[in-house]
């Protein structure tokens, strides 16, 4: 049936080579957090001003011009190879799991 189908499966035998992110053994003061934000934040819209060698940028059309604004991003910069692909991803999971698309349960560790 159909009501035992989940995606997460699928992907299951996949699983063991994902790295996984441990819970903190202590507490995290929030200005430690706005701190590690901040400099991953300022990392990454450095990264997206930084332009690749030998990318000759055009004025033609851009079809991604709409994803770049998003992502703040230029076009033919280091994120376009970089991490970008890696955020989209992430977004479009949390997407699907919140819209209740695909079945995610955060107190289960394989969900995670």
């Amino acid at each position: 049936s159909s009501g035992n189908f989940r995606f997460l499966n699928l992907i299951k035998p996949v699983m063991c080579i994902l790295p996984e992110v441990q819970q903190p053994d202590r507490r995290i003061p929030f200005k430690e957090k706005l701190l590690w934000t901040s400099i991953s934040l300022f990392v990454f819209l450095v990264c997206c001003q930084i332009p690749l060698y030998g990318i000759v940028t055009s004025k033609s059309a851009d079809p991604f011009y709409w994803m770049r604004v998003i992502l703040a991003s230029n076009r033919g910069t280091l994120m376009e190879l970089g991490i970008s692909p890696i955020i989209t991803s992430g977004m479009v999971m949390q997407l699907l799991a919140g819209s209740r698309v695909i079945d995610v349960d955060q107190s289960l560790k394989e969900d995670r």
